[in-house]
């Protein structure tokens, strides 16, 4: 796999058994990367071992005085100075790529399920565990990968070492190759300790991350009751405490690091003294001396690739664990069985809204925002944000805060999905779900493309085009863009339509995203403001033109436009999150103060008035004022 073939066409399906199974998964899938990068690690540090070999025959050489020997230990050095940078190269190459393209599966897959999930992801796992995840833990995951490769040729390379080493010297070879494994072990017990301190680096990291999304997420509210100081206090808390669990950690690697060279240096001076007595003493020659004390100096550099897979594998082990948390959610807790969408009526049970089978409903909310996040749950897309406070740990199994509480954010209460002739949403197939409800919010986006494109989308084909621009009474734009393709033989059809339409108006897009819904035709369609951006006399006609194309269908529009809401066959008034008044809109308007304030604007004052009620006498007074 190479960076350029990135995103990969199906990234697989993860072992979300525990974390360390997903990290041997993703090694697994990315074996020929790990079998190159083995390889090029292998030429690299064997190359750099027989460097000690050319500079020990170079010295012996001038010892003899043999300038033949010296000149083919001269050649033999500059050939394997070209391994040794060609090696290093290709090791880099390789070693990144695997890093980069295991991050991409990881980031792949985390898309994946978050696509798959909805609006049940917010509801099981907290936004700023699945916000670390996806930047700073896939990031991890990689490094884990990519040093695996390096680790196992840099183990390869010290065995192929020492096995030089004891039957080019034993005497000196059998010093060095019984140092090895106690260099490269002595730090086992350290290892541990380090890795929970790492852990709970991570933890509280976590814990940061994720109050700074609760913050940022609530950041109006809190300032608009003053408590945006307590919370950038509480950030402050838990930033500190990232900084000390790190420092805390870094100690832990330096001791590690430490270690790790000063066992070599011992090594190598009783080397030297050992050597030294050897050679003077005539049993062995000073450039045999000089080999053996080179190739254990270099021995060094495979021997910190020991340190650097401990510390990848303590860093991606939690990375890992919070990963397969994420992959391991399903769209419910039992096996859907629905293969097509079901038919029936769609109830809100949180909102008690009611839209039945086939009939045109109409929702009239006072507030645009709460009809904006009522169409999105409609549709399965609603973001349940957990309130505000200290967040969960990194593994989301929560903590103890500095401020004394006990430092886990509550985890966002199990909303009840809405229900599609009696099926959850959040039980049937995503692929199911989108098919059967589609929302368009009061500002949908156009790609660019030529129209036909626009309008070639999944449905059912019982809607033609035509049929659906004309609904949305799109006449003035097929003329415009037919304007526009004069030279390309007039065909509206093949004009392309600049980046998010913006060669349009307001009012063209907004008909054009409405024509694209209805060409879609789903069970259920459900519209937040389609005809804001348009004049009265435009509003009227797209509503006769949408109830008249989606008859027998189920159509649910948000809107307060009278003109729009008395074609509907059924109005509800849903006041702070419920549903208050079902009705007609003639009915509402006569009996329902609520619904005549939001329809026909009229002021607080207005509805306390004495006689508020009888301020219009007839139906066509009441229509005039709105």
């Amino acid at each position: 796999m190479q960076i350029r073939d990135l995103p990969y066409s199906d990234p697989g399906d993860p072992d979300i058994r525990s974390g360390p199974r997903f990290l041997l998964w993703l090694g697994r899938n990315q074996l020929r990367g790990q079998l190159m990068s083995m390889a090029w690690g292998l030429l690299h540090q064997c190359s750099l071992a027989g460097l000690p070999l050319a500079a020990g025959f170079a010295v012996q050489a001038v010892v003899d005085r043999s300038g033949s020997r010296l000149a083919w230990a001269g050649g033999l050095i500059v050939v394997l100075g070209v391994l040794i940078a060609l090696g290093d190269t290709m090791l880099h190459r390789t070693a990144i790529t695997n890093w980069i393209t295991a991050a991409a599966r990881v980031q792949q897959l985390l898309a994946r399920k978050t696509a798959e999930l909805g609006s049940a992801l917010t509801r099981r796992v907290a936004a700023g565990e699945v916000v670390a995840v996806s930047t700073g833990d896939v990031e991890k995951i990689g490094w884990f990968v990519e040093a695996l490769s390096r680790f196992v040729s840099a183990a390869a390379a010290l065995v192929l070492i020492c096995t030089g080493l004891l039957l080019y010297l034993p005497s000196l070879g059998l010093l060095v190759t019984l140092s090895v494994p106690l260099l490269a072990l002595a730090v086992l017990p350290l290892l541990p300790r380090a890795t929970r301190r790492a852990d709970l680096q991570r933890e509280k990291a976590g814990r940061a991350t994720e109050l700074a999304s609760d913050t940022v997420a609530g950041l109006r509210v809190l300032r608009g009751i003053g408590g945006e100081e307590l919370f950038l206090d509480r950030y402050r808390h838990a930033s500190q405490e990232v900084r000390e669990a790190a420092v805390r950690s870094a100690r832990m690697w330096s001791l590690i690091s430490a270690i790790q060279v000063l066992l070599p240096g011992v090594l190598l001076i009783s080397l030297v003294v050992y050597g030294a007595t050897l050679a003077r003493d005539g049993r062995i020659e000073v450039g045999q001396l000089v080999t053996v004390y080179s190739a254990a100096a270099l021995l060094l550099f495979p021997l910190r690739h020991f340190e650097e897979i401990a510390m990848a594998y303590s860093f991606s082990r939690p990375s890992a664990k919070r990963a397969v948390r994420v992959l391991s959610l399903s769209r419910t807790d039992r096996p859907a069985s629905l293969d097509t969408a079901p038919a029936g009526d769609l109830y809100d049970p949180v909102t008690g809204l009611m839209a039945p089978a086939g009939l045109f409903t109409a929702v009239v909310c006072g507030d645009p925002d709460e009809a904006g996040r009522l169409a999105e749950r409609l549709g399965g897309h609603a973001q349940t944000e957990p309130e505000p406070g200290p967040a969960t740990d990194g593994d989301g199994d929560g903590g103890t805060a500095k401020d004394g509480t006990d430092g886990a954010v509550p985890k966002p209460e199990t909303v009840p999905s809405v229900l599609l002739g009696g099926v959850p949403l959040d039980e049937l197939p995503l692929e199911t779900a989108r098919t059967a409800v589609l929302v368009q919010d009061k500002d949908p986006v156009l790609l660019s493309g030529t129209l036909g494109e626009l309008l070639d989308v999944p449905s059912s084909g019982l809607v033609a085009a035509e049929d659906a621009l004309a609904a949305a009474r799109c006449g003035d734009v097929l003329d415009a863009l037919a304007q526009a393709s004069a030279d390309a033989g007039g065909d509206p059809m093949t004009t392309r339509i600049t980046e998010r339409g913006r060669s349009l108006s307001g009012g063209q897009r907004q008909r054009l995203a409405l024509a694209r819904s209805l060409v879609a035709d789903p069970e259920v369609l459900v519209l937040d403001e389609p005809t804001s951006a348009v004049d009265s006399h435009t509003e009227s006609r797209v509503a006769a033109g949408i109830k008249e194309l989606r008859r027998g269908r189920t159509t649910v529009v948000l809107a307060s436009s009278p003109l729009l809401l008395d074609l509907a066959d059924r109005v509800v008034l849903a006041h702070r999150g419920t549903v208050v008044a079902v009705g007609s809109h003639r009915e509402l308007l006569r009996t329902e103060p609520r619904y005549r304030a939001v329809v026909t604007r009229e002021t607080d004052d207005e509805i306390a008035a004495p006689g508020a009620g009888d301020a219009f006498r007839t139906i066509e007074e009441i229509e005039e004022r709105a």
